[in-house]
């Protein structure tokens, strides 16, 4: 009998690219990005009004880099699942030239670890079920929540990164991260009492 072999995740250190945290200057590539992989029609997705106006949650928006080169983006965010603090997931995109490198499975176990790290309890995503499971996604977790508009039971997927964190959890899934325009204004607040200050 031939044996057939398995296929391994390369060690961070061994890949041909760099997850690190990203930065402003990945902004207007990471939109080139999503365009590329999801099509312009990707803001009227449901999962985006859950996006929309809000920042990410701080420390969990993810950049790949090859070469100089931004090649993959993950970025997590705050929500209230059925009344549940929790982080949904998305979008993951990875630059099609890149995919066979490994960059979206690298992306999503940083992404869990570094929520997990932070003490977050669960994720939330959207997504093809034979992918996310191997990261320890299920509908299950999920099976008693809705998004805001129309979505596919099945690819409602959940994770608890503490066990109990999804029990119970019911109803409808409700951005709660901070709104982009306040966090604008906080910053403006602060150089406003630099300024001042300095004065």
């Amino acid at each position: 009998m031939k044996t057939v072999p398995q296929k391994t995740a390369l060690p961070l250190a061994a890949t041909p690219f760099a997850i690190r945290a990203e930065r402003s200057s990945d902004v207007a590539a990471r939109e080139t990005l999503l365009d590329v992989c999801f099509g312009e029609a990707r803001h009227a997705r449901t999962c985006q009004r859950l996006r929309d106006g809000r920042l990410p949650a701080e420390g969990l928006a993810f950049s790949a880099v090859a070469k100089g080169k931004l090649v993959g983006t993950v970025r997590l965010w705050h929500i209230s699942a059925g009344g549940r603090a929790a982080l949904v997931l998305g979008p993951l995109a990875v630059d099609p030239a890149c995919r066979a490198l490994g960059v979206g499975g690298v992306l999503m176990r940083h992404a869990i670890e570094q929520a997990r790290r932070l003490g977050h309890g669960a994720i939330i995503l959207l997504g093809d079920a034979p992918y996310y499971e191997r990261f320890g996604f299920s509908a299950a977790k999920a099976e008693a929540l809705h998004l805001p508009g129309a979505f596919e039971r099945e690819r409602l997927l959940g994770l608890e990164l503490r066990d109990g964190a999804l029990a119970g959890a019911w109803g409808m899934i409700v951005p709660t991260g901070k709104p982009v325009a306040q966090a604008r204004s906080l910053r403006g607040g602060r150089r406003k009492r630099l300024v001042t200050k300095a004065a």
